[in-house]
Order: structure tokens, then C-alpha cells, then sequence
């Protein structure tokens, strides 16, 4: 059986005769006769019986009919029910991120959660390496992802994915290193620096391949730290050089660490939200991806250095 078999048996049980039930159903006389025949053949038990030239419904139809009402009524709770869900601003919203937005965006998530017009969130850290991002969509509501702008996209045909924020990765200098000199900084100029850089499979580990690439010569890595506060401060304390996101972990200006912009190579990464497209239709799902939206704007108006110029 199926819904529109059963609404037909229904609609022929209220209206008392085939052509009744066509001109309902808006069909001709012919289809509610096939309908009819179809179902008939999963019963042993006529379900109809005919009084003249006219059909009517027998015992086992008029049972048959009576269920139908109450399937139809099941099916218009559930429909309801999942209304009501979708536009329920009290469940949760299962956000996950990696460590260095997760340091600007979950306190912001936090924040906004104890507001009466916004959805509880719950954030859950996860640093995974990029290709793994768009599986926490199983997991997760939404998935604050990263990728460098010359690796490849994400995987449209399984997750959707709204641009967040695209974001410059600089150069880290101790404010007297020679380097911090420059306004803007060369591959050829990082040749014989000493990196701490990210583990192989995260970014930024994989943008010093195309730096190293563009300079003819492999750049050296001492230090493989996968927290940009740790990289920044051991930039600080040593003759050491890393590569830092210019928004959401910019070291502050009393650590004695300076940013560079770097040329030569597009040298940016793309921090996109992913989530598989039936999360979408929640309210309390849209809501939190505006508020991210909202976050990162802030980000690129405060984080914006006009001697720097604008790499995005």
C-alpha cells in the first residue's frame, strides 16, 4: 500500500462512487479504477462491490477506509511535528571548528546563546586535517572548515558550503628581526629562516610547499606546532619564523611579534562552513550561520591594517 492508494479508497468511501472521487481527486474515472484494482490485488478480502452500475465499498473496504483516516491523520502530526522542529529556536545547533577560530567564534556562539531570540549552541572543537572536514558533517550541524585557496574545493556534491571568511596568512617576526624591515616579504626572502609550521596535512604546512616552490628551494621546518599561540610565542622568544592567519590569530601587539604580508604566492585560506543541505532548513540552523557571518565581518573590519594593504 501507499498514501495515494489509501486517500483514494478514503475519497471513494466520502463521496460514494467512482466519478465522485475522480471529480475530488481532480483525475479520471479510469485512474481511481486502476488505483482501485492495484490495491485490491494485496487483499484477499474484496474490498469493493458493485450495486448496479455503481462501486461501492464492502465491510473490508469500509475497515480499510477507516484506517486510512487515521494514517492520514499520523502523517499530518508527523508533517507538524517536523514543522515544529524546523522553526523551534530551543534545539540545540552542534557547532564544530578547529583550534584557531574556534578561539573567536565560540566565545561570540556562547555569548549569543543566552539570548532569548537565539538558539543554544553546542561547540565542540575538532582540528582534523582538510580532507576530513566534510565526514564531521555527520556529526555536526555546522562544520567551520578551512582550506588553502590553491588546494582543492570541497566536495559540493556531498556537502553544501557558505564562504565564511577568506584570510591572509602572514609572515611572524620578532619585531627586530631583519625581516621586519620589509613591508612585504618574498619566498626568496624565507629561504634560510627557520619555520614553525603546522603538521604535514594542516594548513598552513601545505602553503610552504608552494613557497618553497616558488623559491626553487625547500624551506626548513625545526618546530611542528599545530597551535598558532604556541607558534607566535616561540617566534617571540626565538630566531624563528611561522605563518599566522592575519584575523583570528594574530599575536597582540605587546607579544613582540610582528606580521608581514607575503608576496609572490596567493597566500590565503578560505574558512568555510559545511553542512549537509537537509540542516539548512532549520531556523535555528540559519540563525547560527548568520551569527558567524556576523563574526567574521567584525573580524576583517577590525583586523584590517591599511599599511598592509588588503591580500584577500
Amino acid at each position: 500500500m501507499d498514501l495515494h492508494q489509501l486517500r483514494v479508497l478514503r475519497e471513494l468511501a466520502d463521496h460514494g462512487s467512482i466519478a465522485a472521487t475522480a471529480r475530488a481527486l481532480s483525475v479520471t474515472p479510469s485512474a481511481v479504477s486502476q488505483v482501485l484494482a492495484s490495491l485490491q490485488r494485496q487483499f484477499a478480502a474484496p474490498l469493493t462491490q458493485k450495486r448496479g452500475r455503481s462501486v461501492e465499498l464492502t465491510g473490508a473496504g469500509q475497515a480499510l477506509a477507516a484506517s486510512a483516516v487515521t494514517v492520514a491523520s499520523a502523517l499530518a502530526q508527523a508533517e507538524a511535528s517536523v514543522d515544529e522542529y524546523l522553526g523551534d529556536l530551543s534545539a540545540v545547533v552542534r557547532v564544530s571548528g578547529f583550534h584557531s577560530v574556534a578561539v573567536t567564534f565560540f566565545p561570540a556562539l556562547a555569548a549569543r546563546s543566552s539570548k532569548t531570540a537565539h538558539p543554544p549552541v553546542e561547540c565542540v572543537d575538532e582540528d582534523v586535517g582538510r580532507d576530513a572536514f566534510p565526514a564531521l558533517t555527520a556529526s555536526y550541524d555546522l562544520v567551520i572548515a578551512h582550506r588553502m585557496s590553491h588546494t582543492q574545493p570541497w566536495p559540493s556534491d556531498r556537502v553544501s558550503v557558505v564562504p565564511l571568511l577568506r584570510e591572509p596568512m602572514d609572515v611572524a617576526v620578532r619585531a627586530d628581526h631583519p625581516l621586519a624591515r620589509c613591508q612585504r616579504l618574498s619566498p626568496d626572502d624565507l629561504v634560510d629562516e627557520s619555520f614553525v609550521s603546522t603538521h604535514t596535512g594542516f594548513s598552513p604546512a601545505d602553503l610552504l610547499e608552494v613557497i618553497a616552490a616558488s623559491a626553487g628551494r625547500p624551506m626548513r621546518v625545526v618546530h611542528r606546532i599545530n597551535d598558532f599561540a604556541t607558534a607566535a610565542a616561540m617566534v617571540a622568544q626565538g630566531n624563528l619564523v611561522a605563518l599566522l592567519p592575519r584575523y583570528t590569530a594574530a599575536p597582540p601587539a605587546e607579544s613582540g611579534v610582528t606580521l608581514r604580508p607575503l608576496g609572490g604566492v596567493r597566500a590565503v585560506r578560505n574558512i568555510d562552513v559545511l553542512l549537509r543541505p537537509e540542516h539548512a532548513i532549520r531556523r535555528g540552523v540559519s540563525v547560527v550561520l548568520h551569527s558567524l557571518r556576523q563574526v567574521a565581518d567584525g573580524l576583517v573590519q577590525s583586523g584590517q591594517d591599511p599599511q598592509r594593504g588588503d591580500d584577500r
